[in-house]
């Protein structure tokens, strides 16, 4: 398995090229999730809220306007491309109470008890060390605050799950060798409770992620997902012949109106 600073540095890049297509391939698809974990932040006006691996801002802009500009969000993120994008998005829409960082989840550079709530939407499954990960948003909450994690299910009920074996037969190491170990079971509950939470609350939701083409179905975990790295080295026919093996894959998902791929998500929250 690989080191976790060699994994760290595979999935900064990996985000940086798949930042441009994340949004139109996951907006939708996420939205079950993120508003799950919204809902269980129970955010209010005023506060200060720290948003780890925010990605393009899809959980950050959301919170923004509830914490509205007596309150200030804190929205970090390994991919500078992510940033970038999200930076934009904050100007285009008027934002003024973020503040978009690039930060390590598992060494956040804020000081112990200076925010109100820690928020993770998909972002832990990536973290070499997720424990750790917990503990700093743990550390960074003020006594009272909470936080709060989305991660994706069990692999046996996401059927997109296929695209980890269909790339990592193709490269020389695992793409991500842990994804779906969080949201199996029990396990992020652990780890909250492990790092020192309380009052914890589990909540485990099915969905469907539908996509219309293949090629949007076929894009959205290659170009805009966790492979994207591995798949943008790959040549014409590489990526050619990954996609037809992916598509077979989600193949008994697909009626005439597209493919309708079932997920899953698993949402923590504790209070310190």
């Amino acid at each position: 398995m690989m080191d976790g600073k060699f994994q760290k540095r595979i999935q900064r890049y990996g985000w940086n090229k798949a930042a441009t297509y994340y949004d139109p391939f996951w907006q939708q698809q996420l939205k079950p999730a993120q508003d799950l974990l919204l809902d269980m932040a129970d955010l209010k006006p005023g506060k200060t809220v720290l948003d780890i691996a925010c990605g393009t801002g899809l959980v950050t802009f959301p919170a923004a306007s509830i914490i509205g500009d007596s309150g200030k969000m804190i929205a970090t993120d390994i991919s500078e491309g992510m940033l970038v994008i999200a930076r934009e998005i904050a100007r285009d829409k008027g934002f003024n109470n973020i503040d978009f960082q690039r930060m390590d989840a598992e060494k956040i550079e804020l000081p112990d008890n200076s925010v109100d709530s820690a928020l993770c939407s998909l972002g832990l499954m990536y973290a070499p060390d997720p424990l750790t990960a917990v503990k700093e948003m743990h550390r960074t909450i003020k006594p009272g605050g909470n936080a709060v994690a989305a991660v994706w299910g069990k692999r046996s009920n996401c059927g997109w799950a296929e695209i980890f074996p269909i790339v990592d037969a193709r490269v020389d190491s695992d793409v991500c060798p842990m994804f779906f170990q969080l949201g199996t079971g029990e396990s992020l509950k652990m780890q909250f409770e492990m790092a020192g939470f309380r009052s914890i609350r589990y909540e485990r939701i099915s969905t469907t992620l539908y996509y219309e083409t293949a090629e949007i179905a076929s894009g959205a975990v290659f170009a805009g997902g966790p492979v994207a790295l591995a798949y943008h080295r790959f040549d014409d026919s590489t990526r050619e012949e990954a996609e037809l093996e992916y598509l077979q894959s989600i193949e008994e998902f697909r009626d005439d109106k597209g493919y309708h791929v079932p997920g899953e998500f698993v949402v923590v929250s504790g209070e310190k």
